[in-house]
Formats: structure tokens, sequence, C-alpha cells
């Protein structure tokens, strides 16, 4: 079932709220019942403005602060970091909720019965219903965020003609300073703070029949037959004049019907949300539950895949909502804050939970949801490069563990297991191939090859010799802490084994677009690959397990929110089942201490876990864990619970459930290589994997019984299914048939 369902109001509880989105306005739709409450979104409403946080003291204390991690002195080295090495200012400005919209029906629904309210995730309708109990007139609201016109729209019907009536306002806690009205049309504007942006947000009354006027800061409409709301928002980041662009998009859509705006949104969304489906069988006598009683009782005793069902189909929801077109990227929340200064400030934290955000976009057959972040990473690429040059003396391009709106790179706060890391924006350059092997898209590739380069540039200039490798220093693991041999807790060190998976990532990634662009910069490719052969390869412990450091260290929470060292697992395949079986030992033993010692306790956490079970081809723990993120990181609204609500557990879940379905690698592809015995029958249509190949898969009892694939540019692949491989290569625009 596509639909989340709900019989109960939200009783002003955020979490309970329903989200909608068109990648750049949002809104959660709280369901009050006898009222209406909407809290808005809107991506570009950031604090503040453009900064330039570079520390102009860093590059002459590096030497010395390298010197002291080389000879062990890390409380020094660390304390020195605190100065030399943060940001200045120390932090990035926030995201900002835009403002609430309130709704009543002026005293006419007082006691109420049959109450219901529901997300219809395959149109991205929210409705709500609730019966007077002493008129017996149902009023009905239907909303949705339109991307065609870049507006909230909601429909309030009542059963009764001309017995609607309702009011409305707009509201800020802070940062607005005007509240202006015409008869159909509200406003507020100010400025965001701290002498940065404008902004403008606007609401226009459609009534059918009745009576409307603008009072104070209210519109009121009494004795319609219907009202159409529209809602809609603008800063100076995109508009030299907000109020000017918010009043002509009020204006565009306001010229449309009801249905024609209804019509035009769910033929936009679909265009994406119809390109996938999953179905696993399931007892549909658990239809007639809500979606809160159904999270309440799955369990190993109480399957559900139903629900499952459903949460994969959320998931593509709330990616499509909250990263399309020309919008800002998906943030710490996707787009739906609520608070003036946000948790962690809603930032880009690219220290795994932006790249989280955008792991199903593939596999999911959603690359072009990815699209907004390459464009965000286009706009920190000055910025990186002005960092790079001003704080650590080097060419090319760097950005740490966050960015903002403005496409920020120095080191964010002062928190020494997060601040020190150099490596934010060489994940997002692993990005950038990824897209390329789903895509085959070359004029992506043209266009995001620079920022690969200069990347690599970065590290070229920046890594160090230690013991005739080439290292980071310094770095840290993210966020974790070790303990030395004499006692000494430390964070900063060099060479950490996440820095290098994914230095080797990058550097194998440039190898090959420089291939791929016939890149005839010789020189530099020769020297790249001369750097890259001296990065370190991944160690295993004393314990059987994956070294996170380049020594030994016991660690000073065995049960650490972050696995950054198993990143070469997932999401890179540098550890694989059959190519590397002895990292794959060591793998497993490094997650059952994770979780022995309390691991997995954040959403985002246990969604990593799932993906890096799935990559191990073990469906029963991913699968438990899947639970497990059901049972204790899920919020009644299906939304990932840090806590507080995080978006990237619900994006890691889902690329998971698709990574147990079939992983996509450059040597090949794998079908069903970690299907739990809960889902013995089923089938999935449209996961895509590289190549751009378009994936229908059936199984019935385990096994594998209708493969489809599709070309839309043709491909070859090597497809595996159990110890079966063959090769196959599709013509453009062909589909095969394969049994195995």
């Amino acid at each position: 079932m596509s639909k989340l369902i709900y019989t109960t109001p939200s009783h002003g509880d955020w979490n309970k709220a329903l989200p909608i989105g068109n990648g750049k306005l949002g809104a959660m739709i709280y369901g009050e019942g006898t009222s209406e409450h909407f809290q808005l979104n809107e991506d570009t409403v950031w604090f503040g403005g453009r900064r330039d946080r570079n520390n102009p003291d860093a590059l002459s204390h590096l030497d010395e602060i390298r010197e002291k991690i080389l000879s062990g002195k890390i409380p020094e080295a660390e304390e020195l970091c605190k100065y030399a090495l943060t940001g200045t200012p120390q932090s990035q400005h926030s995201y900002q909720s835009l403002g609430d919209v309130y709704f009543d029906y002026c005293g006419a629904l007082k006691e109420s019965e049959h109450f219901t309210r529901t997300l219809d995730l395959s149109r991205a309708i929210h409705t709500s219903a609730i019966t007077d109990t002493a008129s017996k007139t149902t009023y009905q609201i239907e909303t949705f965020s339109s991307y065609d016109f870049n507006c909230i729209v909601a429909r309030f019907t009542s059963s009764t003609p001309g017995e609607l009536n309702l009011a409305a306002s707009l509201q800020r806690t802070s940062f607005y300073e005007t509240t202006k009205h015409t008869d159909d049309t509200l406003f507020i504007s100010g400025n965001l703070g701290g002498g940065g942006q404008d902004f403008c947000c606007g609401m226009r009354f459609v009534p059918k029949g009745g009576n409307l006027q603008g009072i104070g800061e209210h519109l009121v409409v009494k004795g319609a037959d219907a009202v159409t709301v529209l809602i809609t928002a603008a800063t100076d980041f995109r508009s030299d004049n907000p109020q000017e662009t918010v009043w002509n998009t009020l204006d565009r859509a306001a010229g449309q019907t009801f249905d024609l705006l209804k019509e035009t949104h769910i033929k936009e969304y679909q265009s994406y949300f119809n390109r996938m489906k999953l179905e696993l069988a399931y007892d549909s006598s658990l239809d007639e539950l809500t979606t809160n009683e159904r999270l309440a009782r799955i369990d190993e005793h109480h399957p559900d895949n139903g629900l499952i069902n459903t949460y994969m189909d959320y998931g593509r929801y709330l990616l499509i909502s909250s990263s399309r077109g020309d919008s800002l990227p998906a943030n710490l929340q996707g787009i739906w804050n609520r608070d003036m200064e946000a948790p962690w400030g809603s930032k880009y934290t690219i220290n795994i939970n932006t790249e989280m955000n955008y792991w199903p976009a593939g596999i999911c057959h959603l690359s072009d949801c990815q699209l907004p972040l390459f464009e965000h990473m286009l706009r920190m690429l000055e910025n990186g490069k002005e960092t790079a040059k001003k704080m650590y003396g080097c060419r090319g391009f760097v950005a740490h563990h966050n960015t903002d709106l403005w496409g920020d790179t120095a080191p964010q706060d002062i928190y020494i297991p997060a601040t020190f890391w150099v490596m934010g924006g060489a994940w997002l350059s692993t990005h950038i191939w990824n897209h390329y092997l789903y895509t085959k898209d070359i004029d992506f590739l043209k266009k995001m090859y620079p920022f690969l380069k200069e990347s690599v540039q970065f590290f070229m200039d920046f890594l160090i010799d230690v013991g005739g490798n080439l290292v980071t220093c310094p770095s840290v693991s993210p966020e974790n802490t070790y303990i030395m041999p004499d006692g000494t807790r430390g964070c900063l060190t060099y060479g950490c084994t996440m820095d290098n998976e994914i230095l080797h990532e990058l550097f194998d990634h440039f190898d090959k677009a420089s291939q791929v662009l016939n890149d005839n910069d010789v020189d530099f490719i020769k020297k790249a690959r001369a750097c890259a052969a001296k990065l370190p390869d991944i160690q295993i412990g004393k314990q059987g397990q994956i070294m996170e450091w380049q020594e030994d260290y016991e660690e000073a929470e065995p049960g650490h929110r972050h696995i950054s060292h198993l990143w070469g697992l997932h999401p890179a395949h540098q550890i694989t089942p059959d190519l590397t079986p002895e990292l794959c030992e060591a793998a497993s033993v490094t997650l059952k201490r994770r979780l022995a010692g309390g691991g997995g306790h954040t959403g985002w956490s246990r969604a990593w876990i799932i993906n890096l079970y799935a990559r191990l081809w073990d469906a029963e723990n991913a699968y438990q864990n899947l639970l497990l993120l059901f049972s204790h990181s899920t919020l009644e609204n299906l939304l990932d619970n840090h806590p507080p609500f995080q978006i990237d557990g619900n994006f890691g879940a889902v690329a998971a459930i698709g990574e147990m379905l079939l992983q996509s690698r450059e040597d090949r592809t794998i079908l069903l290589p970690a299907l739990p015995g809960a889902w013995g029958t089923g089938s999935v249509k449209g996961l895509c994997g590289m190549g751009g190949i378009v994936y229908d898969l059936k199984w019935e009892n385990h096994i594998l019984t209708e493969t489809r694939l599709y070309s839309d540019k043709g491909a070859s692949v090597v497809l595996q299914y159990k110890e079966t491989q063959k090769r196959l290569t599709l013509s453009a625009g062909e589909t095969l048939v394969v049994s195995f």
C-alpha cells in the first residue's frame, strides 16, 4: 500500500506531522482535526550570508602540528589545532524554518468524529477529513507541493454547500519585519538575520463563493463552497526581488483551476515515482491497520512486508520531494525543519550524512534527483580552492566535514573528533564517477571533471610520506576516539583507514574519467598514478577486525555510531565476499564488535549497518537490523530518528533494501545477493544498475523466476545469480529476458 494512514490528529506533535515538498518548497502538515497547521520550509531560508572563514594562521602552524602528531604528542597537537586550524569564525550558519500557517474554521467545527489523514505516496497528496458531530458536515483538505507552479496548494471543501468558513494567518517567530495584505493575499517579509538575505512568503485564497477579506494578519472567508489556498516563498538567493517573485508566482498559480494544478502535479511527480516498485508478498489483512499501528507491531515475530513496501515508497517519495530540478540538495532534514536554529544547523554534513542522502539515487532509478548535489558541489569549488591555498598552501580543492547554502569549505566548529578532517570534498568527488556509471552521461562527466581533478590536485600536494606511504596529516576518523598504550586518548592522527579508502577510490575514479574524456595532461595523470600507488592498504588488527587507524589502538567507544573504516565495504566496493574474503571476514568481526558495544543507536548508523550486512551477503543480519531500525529509530510518521529527526536514516535504509535485492559493481551485477527468509516471494520493477541498465525481478520461495533487463543507451554486463554468471550485451532500447 503506497499510503501512510492515521485516524488520530497529531495533537501538535511535529514528529507525527506528514511531509510534502517539491524540492524547494516543503511543509509538515499536522492534521490537527478541528483546525489545521502547516509548518513551512523553503530551501534557501538560511541565517546570515557568505563569509570567508579560512583561518589565516593555519598554514604557518601546519608543520608544527604535523611534527607533534608524528612524534606522538597528540594532546599538544590537538590543543594547537583548536587555535590554528579552526574556522574564523568557527561555525557556519543555520538553515531556518520559513514559518507557520494556522487555519481555523471560525468556530464552525467544535466537536468531531471520523477523523482520517493520509499521505498518498503514489500521487504525493496529503488528504485529511473530519466530520462535525453536530452538523454532520465533513470538511476535507487536499494538499500538495506543486513543482511546476512552485506553490503549496491546499483545497478546503465542505460537504454542505455554502457552509465553509475559513481563516488563516502566516506567522514567524523572528526575523520578519512586515505583514501586509490585500483582499485575497497575505505577505510576510523581512531579513533572515545576520545581515544576510531578504525573504518574502505569500499566501492567497481563491474561494468558490462566499465573502473574502484581509483583516490584520488574517485572510478570512465566510460562506464558501470551497477555498483553494496557495502558498509560496522566495529569498534573494535566487531572486532579485523576492516580493515581486512571490506575487508573480501566486498570480500564475491562481490563474489555473485546482483540478489543473492537481493534474499537472501528479503527472510531474509520477514521472519520477513510477520508475520503480517493490512488492514483497504480505498479509493484506494488515492493511486494515493504521501506519502507526503497523510500525508498533513489526518485529521478527510479527512480520509485515507490506510496511516495508510502503517504507521503500516513502523513501523514494522523500528524495523526490526534497531534491529535484533546480532545488538545493537535501540537507540533514531534507527540507523539513521546524526550528529557527536547526539541530546541527541542518547543514550539509559531508562526513557521511549528505552522501547517505544520495545512496538510493542510482539504484532506485532517481539519478537525476542527485543533480542538485552536483550543482552545489560546483558552488563549493572556488571556495574550496581558497581554503586549500590559504590554510594548507596547496593547489586544488578541499572541503571539511560541513558545508552550507553558500558552499563554505572551511573547518566547522571546534570539535576535535570531526573538525580537522579534510576528506569531505573527496568523498563528494567519488559520487561523480558513480553517477556517470549509472547514467553514462558524458556531458555530465565533462562538467564535473574539473571538480574531480582539483580534488586530486589537493591531495597530491597535501599528503606526506610516512614510512614509504603517502598519508593525510592531520586527520581524524570521524567522529571517533582512540586510546594509546599509555592510556592517552586522542582523535587527531595521520592516515586513517577511511581516508585511505576514499583516496584509493578518488584516484581510481579520476584515472578512469581521464581516459574516458581523453585528458591530454599526461604529466598530471602520471603524477596522480604515482601518488595513488603509495597509498596505504586496508589492514587487519589483532582482534581480526579492520583497523581504523594506522596503529591498532583500542577504541574509547567500541559501539561508536560511525563505522568509518568499513567505507571500503560500503559505499565503495573495495571489500567484497567473492574477491576479498579475508577482508570480508574482518569486516564481519568489526560489525559484531560495534554491535556488541551498543552500535547502531542512531538511525543513520543503523541504516549504514544494514547496507554493510547486505554487501557481506548476510541476508538475515541485514533484515534483523532493518527491524531494529523500525523499532528503535523510526518515528510515528516513518521519518528517521537520530534522535532528533534526520532524514539520512530513511535514505540509507531504502538504499539498503535495494542492495539486498541487487548489487551493481563495475565488474558485475549480482541478483538477490542478500534475500532474507522473510522475503520469500516478491518482485521489484525498475531497480537500476551501472551502465544505466534497468532490472525487473520476480522470485518465489526464494528462487529467482524472472529477470528482465532494459537499457536506454545500450550496455554490457556480467550478470550473476548465486554461482551462475552470464555475460550480456544490450542494444539501445533493447529488453532481454534472462533465465537462470
